[in-house]
């Protein structure tokens, strides 16, 4: 059986052709999957399990249809979605993830996560994570009321661009010594992530043996998807129209 892994979507109402090919990804190759792995950055944001607005609840009832068809569903929380909570679970079927997290699949272990906590470069990133992950701080936002928060959101992803702007690539890509570490303290070769928006395979030695970082796509102007299969797998660029 096959399983996929797909990762920072970014899913918003202001990006309709995103949403509207991970739509019919979800009705087309992935309800021939035995799961379906998204590891992080579903959403561009995500204010609380409470928000029902129209627009998400269409992308979590698609979740729901596959989850119903019998397609097991994770999903990881990005720097973006990291609020997503149990009512998302209800609400789409589909199960929350640790990250990291340490799967098997045809014999092998593999690393999953969303990649930014590995990006240890990024001092200014890395403190703000450390907030915001924190439980206190996200039971106070989640008090403050909706539009509020999606006006604090707003404003985080405004900063967040001015960031981006302002730090060299370099320092926003992961750290080969934090990917060292991870893959050592887990005892796999193989490491799968998202996050830096650079999809590609990439093979070194780990420990004096054969070791491979998988970085999957974003979503932006063309769907991304890893595609596992009988121990082998490919990294596939999803057009607009369909599969190339």
């Amino acid at each position: 059986m096959t399983t996929l892994f797909i990762s920072d979507l970014h899913l918003d109402a202001e990006a309709p052709d995103a949403a509207e090919q991970f739509v019919g990804f979800l009705a087309g190759p992935a309800r021939a999957a035995e799961a379906l792995y998204v590891l992080g950055d579903l959403f561009e944001t995500w204010v609380g399990d409470d928000d029902d607005d129209p627009w998400r609840a269409q992308i979590c009832g698609a979740l729901r249809a596959l989850s119903d068809a019998g397609v097991a569903c994770q999903v990881m929380h990005g720097n973006r979605d990291f609020l997503l909570q149990r009512g998302f679970e209800t609400r789409t079927g589909c199960r929350l993830l640790a990250d990291p997290t340490v799967i098997e699949l045809d014999g092998e272990r593999l690393l999953l996560t969303h990649g930014d906590a590995l990006c240890t470069d990024d001092a200014a990133y890395q403190q703000l994570r450390g907030v915001v992950r924190r439980r206190t701080w996200q039971r106070r936002f989640l008090d403050l009321p909706l539009a509020t928060r999606h006006a604090l959101a707003g404003a985080a992803r405004a900063g967040s661009r001015r960031h981006t702007t302002r730090v060299a690539p370099t320092i926003m890509d992961v750290n080969p010594q934090a990917v060292v570490r991870a893959m050592r303290a887990t005892g796999v070769r193989t490491l799968i992530h998202g996050h830096t928006h650079r999809p590609g395979v990439h093979e070194f030695e780990l420990d004096g043996a054969g070791a491979r970082r998988i970085v999957l796509g974003a979503w932006y102007e063309q769907g991304s998807c890893l595609e596992w299969r009988d121990g082998g797998y490919a990294l596939k660029e999803l057009a607009r129209g369909g599969p190339e």
